[in-house]
């Protein structure tokens, strides 16, 4: 299986689980050839669920889903050392963290400690116990949801952690066709249906692939435009960092190789530009007061600032 052709044939795999979305399933899977992981921020039945358990059945990989509650604890994610009589020692017991994708269902729900439990394996790709660190599967992505809507016994997830997250999507209510098919097939079904078109070594090479897209100066140049313009906008008190544009470039390579091209042009930076930057823009008081959106400021930011002209093939 090519770069060219993998794409699309995961894609069409997962949408015959999640009807009449297939931007939410190409960002999704954008998200995972980049290396990064996914919050999903949309109310209840949509199918955030549905895509996590179809993407992992596309890809062969083994998943887990940790329901967030407030009396979760970190090694009920992590795992904890179990001390074995029979040895005399302590033996690590591995938490649902050690899987392929791992779904977060309301990661606002549990305490700030236990949401803190995800940043180091989120980052790092292991985690560490008792002293000692192990390794978390290859590819291993991180899907998690909050409800945008119910907020009551909520915690506000930290910029650190929001910021782990290379993006953040809503799914949002099907077109009517869409919602008859889902009725008409029964989601369960259409699940268990998913086939494998790939397996676990394939997304790892994916991954390595998408670090050769080529990027012109040029694109990055726009990339650093986009993201200092956001240092500058008067509602923000905090625009787009350095990690928020190295972000944007590899979500752009990602999206470029869906597209099925070797290099990116700048149509790539605009598709993904909301996703991968709306929410590290931190509002000023006054801002949220007049109810403006970080969407609605990225949207005139991609206006105004200049598209390259150059070649991004050179």
């Amino acid at each position: 299986m090519t770069p060219s052709n993998a794409f699309p044939m995961i894609a069409d795999a997962v949408q015959m689980a999640l009807r009449g979305k297939p931007a939410a399933v190409r960002l999704a899977l954008t998200c995972l050839f980049a290396g990064g992981h996914l919050l999903i921020e949309d109310v209840p039945g949509v199918g955030k669920t549905t895509l996590a358990k179809a993407i992992a059945n596309a890809l062969g990989g083994r998943w887990q889903r940790i329901q967030f509650t407030p009396d979760l604890l970190p090694a009920d994610i992590t795992g904890t050392s179990v001390y074995d009589q029979r040895t005399g020692a302590f033996d690590f017991r591995p938490g649902p963290i050690f899987s392929h994708l791992v779904l977060a269902d309301e990661i606002n729900r549990a305490s700030p400690k236990t949401q803190s439990a995800l940043l180091e394996v989120m980052e790092e790709r292991q985690v560490t116990v008792d002293g000692r660190t192990y390794p978390v599967p290859k590819p291993f992505l991180v899907i998690a949801t909050q409800n945008p809507v119910d907020l009551e016994g909520t915690y506000r997830l930290p910029e650190a952690q929001l910021d782990r997250f290379l993006m953040r999507i809503s799914i949002g209510y099907p077109q009517p066709a869409a919602e008859r098919e889902i009725l008409l097939s029964r989601v369960a079904t259409a699940i268990a249906t998913v086939p494998k078109v790939c397996d676990v070594d394939h997304v790892v090479a994916m991954v390595k692939h998408i670090e050769t897209i080529h990027v012109a100066p040029a694109i990055a140049d726009y990339i650093t435009a986009i993201t200092n313009a956001t240092r500058q906008r008067e509602e923000l008190r905090l625009g787009a960092s350095p990690r928020a544009s190295l972000a944007l470039l590899r979500a752009a390579q990602a999206w470029a190789v869906c597209e099925g091209r070797a290099y990116v042009v700048p149509d790539d930076v605009k598709t993904v530009a909301e996703p991968v930057l709306a929410h590290r823009l931190l509002l000023t008081s006054e801002a949220e007061l007049h109810r403006v959106k970080p969407q609605r400021l990225l949207a005139e930011i991609l206006g105004t600032v200049g598209v390259p002209v150059e070649s991004p093939a050179r």
